[in-house]
Order: structure tokens, then sequence, then C-alpha cells
């Protein structure tokens, strides 16, 4: 059981200073080429596939806190950095969610996985929602966290020590694993522009996901309005709304055991 005291970092201090804790040993990891990038990917442990998106300008690291307790409850964890993330590459055209959604597809064909549950965080959880979307039948439900499905659903931007804390994070990790270690501004210019105009889904196109989704948002979400959580939630069929208290856009890092409890919940429910 882990103790609170270990895992509490509700400031990003730890985050900031550390990084995540290190991935467990893989059984196997290496990249796909697809569509312009090499796309890098890690997986771990035996079982019904889960594969884990990250946010925006992160890493598959950022899930060091998810993948052990996973592989414990007996999934197959697959961990994929997007195009232009950590260890994956890029070409010149601007991101797109749904490039970024063929990409995981182009994984899972490469590991011959025909199906898994996705749990996406921010950007993740737009890739995992769109590629719901475009091959229901290899996604067995979605955990979508922390995102917006058109741009009327993110708050206006405001600076604070948790988020800035979180971006030098970004930046030192960057400088780290990327291919083009001295592009971080401009990969951050390319990645806000598609934040800024993407997705855009409307209604309509809610209403025509038909895989299980959990709509989860933290109560202090710097990024997200809760009541574009609850929109969601209404309009995607059959979808659940789960609310995390005390935490906000960075829960998997700050209440990991409370994140994962939720998590491994819904997983529970769609693969079983």
């Amino acid at each position: 059981m882990e103790r609170p005291t270990d895992q509490h970092d509700d400031s990003l201090e730890r985050f900031e200073a550390h990084g995540a804790p290190p991935l467990p040993p893989s059984n196997e990891s290496g990249h796909v080429e697809h569509d312009g990038a090499r796309i890098w990917y890690e997986s771990f442990g035996d079982g019904a596939p889960v594969i884990l998106l990250h946010g925006g300008l992160g890493h598959s690291g950022n899930w060091g806190r998810q993948v052990g307790p996973l592989v414990e409850a007996g999934h197959r964890v697959v961990v994929i950095d997007s195009r232009g993330h950590g260890r994956s590459t890029r070409d010149a055209r601007p991101y797109r969610y749904e490039l970024m959604a063929s990409d995981v597809l182009a994984v899972m064909d490469a590991l011959q996985l025909d199906r898994a549950a996705m749990v996406g965080w921010s950007d993740g959880a737009c890739v995992a929602l769109v590629m719901a979307g475009m091959v229901p039948e290899r996604v067995a439900g979605v955990f979508f966290f922390g995102c917006n499905m058109d741009p009327s659903g993110t708050k206006p931007f405001v600076p604070t020590p948790v988020i800035d804390r979180c971006f030098s994070r970004h930046r030192k990790d960057y400088a780290r694993l990327s291919a083009t270690p001295d592009d971080f501004d401009a990969f951050v210019a390319a990645v806000s522009e598609m934040m800024r105009t993407q997705p855009n889904y409307s209604a309509h196109d809610l209403a025509g996901i038909g895989v299980p989704v959990a709509i989860v948002q933290s109560e202090h979400d710097e990024f997200i309005k809760p009541e574009h959580a609850d929109y969601l939630a209404r309009h995607i069929p059959g979808a659940e709304l789960i609310l995390l208290p005390g935490v906000s856009h960075f829960a998997p890092l700050q209440r990991p055991a409370l994140f994962n409890r939720v998590m491994l919940g819904f997983l529970r429910r769609v693969l079983s």
C-alpha cells in the first residue's frame, strides 16, 4: 500500500525536480515508422491490453506512477510517445489529433493488438476519443481525463506555479529525449496551435461514439471547464462522469492512488 506521504505531490515540486518515477523494466520497446514519423513505444506485462496516451508537451515517462499498478492488476500496458514528443519524431506538417490517432493504430498493428482500452490524459484523451470515432472496433473503452472536444471547453489560460513547474519539467525532458533537443519553443508553438483550434467535435459527432467512455474531471482543473465535462458525458451515449476531488489537471502525478483507483475501476468494467 502506497503511503500518502510518498505519493502526494500537489505542488509538483517533486515532479519539477526529478520527473515522475522511472518506468519499470519492459518486455519490449522500439519505434514504428509511420506517415513521416518514428513513433516510440514500450510494452510491459501481459493480459488485457491498455494503452496510455500522455498529455501535450509531455512524454510517456509521465505515467511513472500508473504503469506498475496496471501491470500488477494483470494488464499488458503499452505507452506511446506522441509524434514530436519524447523519443518520437515528426515531419513538418501541423499537428492533428487524427494523425496522432493513426500513429496509435500503427503501433497497435505492429504489436498485433486487435483491441485495447485507452487511458488518455489531456491531449492524449483527445487522441483516444478521436480514435474511438475512427476505429471503434479497435477500442475497448476510453478513460478520458482532463480534456475538451471543442474549443469552447477550455478556460482562459492563467499561469500558476504548478503549471510553471510542469512546463519547466517538460522543457528539461524534451532536451534530454528529443531528436531535436534545441527546438522546444517551436514545438510548444506547434502544439499550442493545435490545441487552440482542435478538436472541434459537434454534439452530433459525440453522439456517434459507440464505445464505453468515462469523462474524468478534476475539481481544480486549470484548463477544462467543469460544465464542458458534464456536456461530454451527456452527449456521448452511455458515458459516465467521474469527478476527482482535491486535484487539478495533473492528478496522475499529484494523487496517483486516487487516480489509479478510478482508472482501474473503469478498466475492470470495460475489460471484464
